[in-house]
């Protein structure tokens, strides 16, 4: 079966990786900007981080037949400086005409303070303007309730949403319910130390259903799983889910998801 993951840091890995997955059966990522594990010195450092999102990292991903689309933005973490991150919105107007970005994330909020609500304002206002499909980092641990309800608040006070263009990730087993119940996209992620469990989403698919879910990896530079999807896929399976049922929400959910940006083009595998 073939899967996607909607959401991996493929800058953050190695070829080998690229690989490894084509082996398993992705045909298609989506990678949003995000913040790589240091602060950058300027603006330039972003618009050299955009290039290689939808230049250089394109063309590693053809290479073993894998698709690739990118997500435009500035992350929480680094939105606190308001004067920089307005430095690195005004670039995002390039990017976004760009052929295989697909709108504007990650963005949301980190530690839940008010320059990341100003930052964040100026993002959706942009994303409003422009048309864009949006997708939402929620903040780990202690403070992913609190800036859920945050995201979710900001969002509801802005006639311009349409929330079926709107992912909010990171969802966990608190916040899933509030995102799905007010419309948007609820994105899981799989990862070890701070997110989910690929039994623990399986419990999260048995309770809420498969529809507006999309499971991906958020493999990045830390500890993490490029073939984390994979994993999802047998533990559905072990518990005796449906083919059917797997591949929705690996595959045709995060097509139909995509599918709604301007900027999206498929060749699904068997017509390549």
């Amino acid at each position: 079966m073939y899967f996607i993951d909607p959401h991996i840091h493929m800058a953050a890995r190695t070829t080998d990786d690229f690989a490894t997955m084509a082996k398993m059966g992705c045909v298609l990522v989506g990678e949003p900007a995000f913040w790589m594990g240091y602060d950058r010195s300027g603006s330039n450092s972003f618009y050299d981080y955009f290039r290689q999102l939808t230049e250089w990292e394109p063309k590693r991903a053809a290479n073993h037949g894998i698709q690739h689309h990118s997500w435009m933005g500035i992350n929480a973490k680094e939105a606190e400086d308001v004067g920089f991150a307005r430095e690195v919105i005004a670039l995002l107007p390039e990017f976004l005409q760009r052929p295989t970005v697909l709108g504007i994330g990650e963005i949301g909020l980190h530690k839940c303070t008010r320059n990341e609500v100003t930052t964040l304002l100026e993002l959706i206002d942009l994303g409003m303007k422009s048309g864009e499909q949006l997708l939402f980092h929620t903040p780990h641990l202690e403070d992913k309730y609190l800036g859920t309800r945050m995201i979710l608040d900001l969002l509801r006070a802005d006639r311009r949403i349409d929330r079926t263009r709107v992912c909010i990730d990171h969802c966990e087993e608190h916040t899933i319910r509030a995102v799905l119940d007010e419309g948007y996209w609820a994105g899981i992620t799989l990862y070890p130390t701070t997110k989910a469990t690929p039994e623990r989403t399986v419990d999260m698919v048995e309770i809420y259903g498969a529809d507006r879910i999309l499971v991906n990896s958020s493999a990045d530079w830390g500890p993490s799983d490029p073939l984390a999807v994979p994993q999802f896929m047998f533990v559905m399976r072990s518990r005796g889910h449906s083919e059917s049922l797997i591949q929705q929400i690996v595959y045709d959910n995060p097509l139909k998801f995509f599918r709604q940006s301007r900027n999206f083009q498929f060749t699904p595998p068997d017509e390549a």
